[in-house]
C-alpha cells in the first residue's frame, strides 16, 4: 500500500514534469487507451467479459464520464499551479464520497468522528484558498487558485464516482470490468477535449516516451490491479488510512523534483484536510468493527 501511495503521487508529478512536451489532457487520454487495452488482454486470459445485462451499462457510463471528467480537471489544474496542490486537492475524494454515501445509502451513516474530520477537512480546504500570501510559487495567484479549484473539482468528481460505484449494480461487477468503463470513458471524453482545449502538444523525447509507459502500464494498469487484488484481501476502511500519505508524498516529491515551494498557509491548510480525511477513514474502520 506505501508503494501504491507513492505511484499515485508520482503520476501527478510526472505529468507536470512532461506537460511543456505532452499535454496532460491529451498524453491521459491515451494512456486510458492503452492501459484500457491491457485490460482486455487480462479480461482475456481470464475468460472474462463485459457484463451489459440489466441496464448496468447506464451507471458504468456514468462513472465512465466522470472519471474522464476528473482528470480533465487535473490535467487542466497541472497548467495552472503546482502538483504538490492538485494531488492534496485531488485527494479530499474521500470525503465527498463520505457525504454521498451518507446520503445514498443507510448503512454507510457518518458518525460523529467523521464529522469532525469533514469539518476539519473543509476548514483547512477554506485556509489554503483564503489565506494566501501577498505572492504565490508562480507569480500569478488568481492562476494558482483556478488551478487549486479544479483540483477540488476533480476530487469531488472522484467522490461521486465511488458513490455511482457503491450505490448501482455496479458493486456486483469485477475490478476489470468497473476500471475497463472508467478507462473507455475517459478516453471518449478527454481525447475530443484535448483537440478543443488545443492541448495536443507531443514531443516524444526518450524521456517523455518512458514517463508515458510509466503512466500506462504502471499507474494505470498494474497499480489499480494490484489495488483491487488488495481489496479482496484486506479491509477496505484499513487500507484507505494509507490514502493521506498520497498528497503527503506529492508535496514532497513536488518540492524536491520539481522545485515547487509551498506556502505556509498552502501547509497549514493541507494538514488539517489531511487529517480530516484521517478522521474519516477512522470512523469508516471503527464501523467495520
Amino acid at each position: 500500500m506505501l508503494v501504491l501511495c507513492l505511484l499515485w503521487a508520482m503520476q501527478q508529478i510526472a505529468l507536470k514534469a512532461t506537460a511543456e512536451d505532452f499535454s496532460p489532457v491529451l498524453q491521459i487520454a491515451l494512456r486510458s487507451a492503452v492501459a484500457a487495452g491491457c485490460v482486455w488482454l487480462y479480461m482475456r486470459s481470464r475468460g472474462e467479459r463485459m457484463d451489459f445485462s440489466g441496464g448496468i451499462w447506464k451507471p458504468g457510463m456514468v462513472i465512465g464520464l466522470l472519471f474522464g471528467l476528473e482528470y480533465l480537471l487535473v490535467g487542466e489544474g497541472l497548467r495552472l499551479t503546482s502538483a504538490a496542490h492538485i494531488v492534496v486537492f485531488l485527494y479530499t475524494a474521500p470525503i465527498f464520497a463520505a457525504l454521498g454515501l451518507h446520503w445514498k445509502l443507510p448503512s454507510e451513516k457518518l458518525l460523529p468522528l467523521q464529522w469532525l474530520g469533514i469539518a476539519l477537512a473543509f476548514a483547512g480546504i477554506a485556509v489554503a484558498f483564503v489565506v494566501r500570501g501577498a505572492s504565490s510559487p508562480q507569480g500569478d495567484l488568481a492562476r494558482v487558485i483556478l488551478g487549486d479549484l479544479l483540483g477540488l473539482l476533480g476530487g469531488l468528481a472522484w467522490g461521486a464516482t465511488t458513490v455511482v460505484i457503491r450505490a448501482t449494480p455496479l458493486t456486483r461487477l469485477s475490478a476489470s470490468q468497473t476500471l475497463m468503463y472508467q478507462l473507455l470513458g475517459a478516453f471518449a471524453l478527454l481525447l475530443p477535449a484535448a483537440l478543443v482545449l488545443g492541448q495536443t502538444t507531443f514531443n516524444p523525447t526518450a524521456f517523455v516516451l518512458a514517463e508515458f509507459a510509466f503512466q500506462c502500464f504502471i499507474v494505470s494498469f498494474a497499480s489499480f490491479l494490484v489495488w483491487f487484488w488488495l481489496l479482496r484481501h484486506y479491509l477496505a476502511s484499513r487500507l484507505g488510512v494509507f490514502s493521506f500519505l498520497t498528497p503527503l508524498f506529492g508535496v514532497v516529491l513536488g518540492a524536491w523534483l520539481l522545485g515547487e515551494q509551498i506556502e505556509s498557509s498552502f501547509v497549514a491548510g493541507a494538514s488539517m484536510v489531511l487529517a480530516g480525511i484521517v478522521l474519516v477513514s477512522r470512523g469508516g474502520a471503527a464501523r467495520a468493527k
